[in-house]
């Protein structure tokens, strides 16, 4: 299930989300960004909507992939940050062991999988993980609008 509130503080908008931690989750984290993209005023088909179409579709699909944990809800995070240009997307799952990787696995280029994380560093201006208190860790992302 995906449960999900919007505030708007003074500056600026944002959007959480939770959903199952499972494939169907990650999709529906993905089409909410991408709907939630065009409510700011950034249509499917912009460079900005599809920057964070794909970005949260890679943090979510690893986080119900790599950091599912029975019981636990994957949560999503997105801030719009007009005057710095930029769109913060937060992935937070329950795992505490695992951490991205920061440098490409071992089968890349070759293998079919483990090239998620090369598109984020691609596409965000920067990223990065950080624990999740109390349990859990968040992966995040800025994309430039």
């Amino acid at each position: 299930m995906l449960t999900g509130t919007t505030t708007t503080s003074e500056e600026r908008p944002t959007l959480a989300a939770q959903f199952a931690s499972s494939p169907r989750g990650a999709r529906l984290a993905r089409r909410l960004a991408v709907r939630r993209m065009e409510e700011w005023g950034y249509p499917p088909a912009s460079d900005a909507s599809c920057t964070v179409a794909l970005v949260v579709g890679e943090l979510t699909a690893n986080a119900v992939q790599h950091g599912r944990v029975p019981g636990h809800d994957c949560h999503l995070r997105l801030c719009l940050d007009e005057a710095s240009g930029l769109v913060r997307i937060e992935v937070a799952d329950a795992a505490t062991t695992k951490r991205p990787p920061v440098a490409p696995p071992s089968s890349y280029p070759d293998g079919e999988s483990g090239r998620g994380l090369l598109l984020v560093d691609v596409l965000a201006v920067r990223w990065g993980s950080a624990p999740r208190h109390p349990v859990g860790k968040t992966v995040w992302a800025e994309c430039a609008l």
